[in-house]
């Protein structure tokens, strides 16, 4: 074996190491979470969170988008939002691994299920299940932001879901094999997602995505009170197909569980010739987001840098 072979060998076993020890951590990790149980996992996770969570760089972050987007607001109350945050995104993580114990969404609707729903959000399921696709869904990184995927694979609806793939291929596949099963067909963002999911329209499926992180490419909106570029694909798909487009989101109740709204299809801009108007839908489905946030700002994900331009 020459030189170059061995440093070449060496560093192929350097990148798997590299994959693989994340990957041992993550599963070691849902593995200790499940032993905690459904329950107990979430109530950890958010005491930790709240715990760690203001020593890391990432809440400097948060609270400079808390008070950019907040002014008006004392400094108290911004910090006691940057604590929710925390709590929440602490009780997300832990509520991976138990998803699928945790949905018990059924027709009775149980007021002390884990997963609620309003009488008009139980409506418009129906109507859903009734009618069938294609209808594109937006969602944002509010409460738990998996929930509503996890409803639209769970309540039967043929739904193909895009999702943003870790870094870390290893890891990738530990979090796929969560996902998988719960959310219908799982779309990895890329190059060739606009097609897959143009596709799904196509045979009727119900599309969903998160909408609300940056996307440098995108058109420049107005969000919560600052310019932001975002993700205009769904307006494009909703241009391209024509199709409904509603709006999910999960809301967080005191006591830790979870309601799930389903919003009535929004009405779309549409240019001179009548067709949808991409940047002005984008514009619209940001305002609809901001309008959440708003409502409950605890339970964003502030910790993103939503509004960085490089």
């Amino acid at each position: 074996m020459t030189l170059r072979e061995a440093r070449l060998r060496a560093r192929l076993r350097f990148a798997r190491a590299r994959d693989t020890v994340p990957a041992l951590l993550v599963r070691g990790f849902f593995g200790f979470l499940r032993l905690l149980g459904p329950q107990l996992a979430p109530r950890v996770g958010a005491a930790v969170a709240r715990t760690l969570g203001p020593l890391t760089p990432a809440h400097r972050i948060a609270a400079a988008n808390i008070a950019a987007a907040f002014p008006e607001q004392t400094a108290a109350w911004r910090a006691d939002v940057a604590r929710q945050a925390w709590d929440n995104l602490g009780r997300v993580a832990c509520e991976y691994p138990h998803l699928g114990t945790l949905w018990d969404l059924t027709e009775e609707r149980r007021p002390d299920a884990w997963v609620t729903v309003d009488d008009a959000t139980a409506a418009r399921f129906a109507e859903l299940r009734a009618s069938g696709g294609p209808v594109l869904v937006f969602a944002a990184h509010l409460a738990n932001w998996e929930l509503p995927a996890v409803a639209a694979g769970q309540l039967g609806l043929p739904a193909s879901v895009l999702y943003r793939t870790p870094n870390n291929k290893a890891v990738a596949r530990v979090i796929l094999e969560l996902r998988r099963g719960l959310m219908g067909e799982l779309v990895p963002a890329g190059i060739t997602a606009p097609t897959r999911l143009a596709k799904a329209l196509d045979r009727g499926a119900v599309v969903g995505m998160l909408v609300d992180q940056r996307f440098g490419r995108g058109p420049v909106v107005q969000f919560l009170g600052r310019p932001a570029a975002a993700n205009p694909l769904l307006p494009n798909l909703a241009r391209r197909i024509d199709c409904p487009v509603r709006g999910a989101r999960a809301i967080r109740l005191p006591d830790g569980r979870l309601r799930l709204e389903l919003t009535e299809p929004l009405e779309m801009p549409r240019d001179a010739e009548g067709r949808l108007d991409v940047d002005a839908a984008t514009q619209r489905i940001n305002d609809v987001v901001a309008g959440w946030i708003r409502e409950h700002p605890g339970q964003w994900l502030w910790m993103h840098r939503r509004w960085r331009w490089r």
